[in-house]
């Protein structure tokens, strides 16, 4: 059974997590240089160069490596203008990597992790979820997410859908639906009620 949450819930989950502010009705803007707006994370974040020889998945297996992907957002969203940009049917759609940039990403992701068992059993997942801005071709954003683990991508998208509704009404902040996922993604939907 889905659980649909009201601002309170995620005002207080927002607030204990990570001392952020919701509101409701006009929604404030995120300042110049907040960790949400990240200068040249919109692009592959420097390429597989940049990560680390070797990654290793954290929270038994749920979380991606840090060091790995810390989570990246994309410059080009912002709070001022989540109402034409994420907000909008079909806005995943234009922005996620074709198959022809992400198939062999997430080969050297899986490699990388030391992770065994077929490549569709892993899920390339954006940290930040495209539906709140993430970095749609971060390498620093992208990381090999199990099918089979609970939680896992079922449950992560589940919440994507949740904070994505909150950021488009108003009621949540872009940059702390964001910060969300980049800290620790399991221990928000458990807060939130598993929805």
């Amino acid at each position: 059974m889905r659980r649909v949450l009201g601002a309170g819930t995620c005002a207080l989950l927002c607030s204990a997590l990570l001392g952020c502010t919701v509101t409701v009705g006009s929604v404030p803007a995120v300042p110049e240089g907040s960790p949400a707006a990240l200068p040249g994370s919109a692009d592959d974040g420097g390429g597989l160069a940049a990560l680390p020889a070797a990654c290793h998945l954290q929270g038994g297996g749920a979380l991606p490596d840090p060091a790995c992907e810390p989570g990246a957002t994309d410059p080009s969203v912002t709070q001022d203008n989540v109402r034409s940009t994420i907000c909008v049917t079909g806005y995943t759609t234009q922005v996620r990597p074709p198959v022809s940039y992400t198939d062999a990403l997430k080969r050297d992701l899986v490699a990388r992790y030391g992770l065994s068992g077929p490549l569709s059993g892993y899920e390339l997942d954006h940290l930040v979820p495209l539906e709140v801005g993430g970095a749609p071709r971060s390498v620093r954003n992208l990381w090999p997410q199990s099918r089979a683990q609970h939680p896992g991508a079922d449950e992560k998208d589940h919440l994507e859908n949740l904070l994505h509704s909150q950021v488009c009404s108003g009621r949540l902040a872009l940059a702390d639906a964001q910060r969300m996922f980049e800290q620790n993604w399991v221990q928000a939907w458990q807060q939130l009620g598993r929805p």
